[in-house]
């Protein structure tokens, strides 16, 4: 990855950490970096477990968020 992924698009998945595993919210995100920072306050509110997938089709997973913050 290159910092001019995070001006590509990316998709996040939010998946619930209070609800069954198969719940799932997916938005569309314009760049990585907006994605990155919606996961990121997910995380924060306890809420739900991200992935991200990029344009160029990398899986980014939370462990791998939690660790990039923006």
């Amino acid at each position: 990855m290159t910092p001019s992924d995070l001006n590509k698009p990316a998709e996040l998945t939010l998946w619930s950490s209070r609800n069954p595993a198969h719940t799932a919210k997916g938005r569309h995100f314009s760049t990585l970096r907006a994605a990155l920072v919606a996961a990121v306050e997910a995380m924060d509110a306890g809420e739900a477990q991200p992935w991200i997938i990029t344009d160029a089709g990398d899986v980014l997973a939370p462990n791998w968020i939690a660790s990039h913050r923006l």
